[in-house]
């Protein structure tokens, strides 16, 4: 279920991972930090940011897109740099890459990866194309 953010986490993301999210996807995840979406092919659930605001928060966003974003990391076709913002519970991820020139500032165009062929597909322009669920 998915519930506001302060934006203080989102900056504590951003800290932690060195790259500046598009504002865009902050706004949308200041009002809903999480939830599910769609592509036309599969349902997602969006990774949410960490909330340490109290106990309840913690235990809901403990799949937080800094932890996803390392595990994903680990494996040996993920793209340089991305970052996992959703699963599809099979493997393959959403996720955001930096702008051609600036390895910190992150792109609004969402793609799919594949994990078993490391492809990338364009599946966005930004965070309010995907179908909310």
């Amino acid at each position: 279920m998915p519930f506001p953010v302060d934006a203080k986490y989102i900056i504590e993301t951003e800290e932690q991972l060195e790259v500046q999210f598009p504002l865009l996807f902050k706004e949308k995840m200041i009002k809903e930090n999480g939830g599910e979406a769609a592509t036309e092919y599969d349902d997602w659930n969006l990774y949410p940011f960490f909330d340490q605001s109290d106990k309840k928060r913690i235990s809901r966003t403990c799949n937080h897109i800094v932890l996803e974003t390392k595990q994903a990391r680990k494996w040996n076709n993920f793209p340089l740099n991305a970052i996992a913002i959703a699963s599809n519970g099979c493997g393959d991820q959403l996720v955001l890459i930096p702008l051609d020139n600036d390895n910190e500032k992150l792109s609004e165009v969402i793609y799919f990866w594949y994990h078993e062929t490391g492809a990338l597909e364009k599946v966005a322009e930004n965070i309010n194309e995907l179908i909310e669920k």
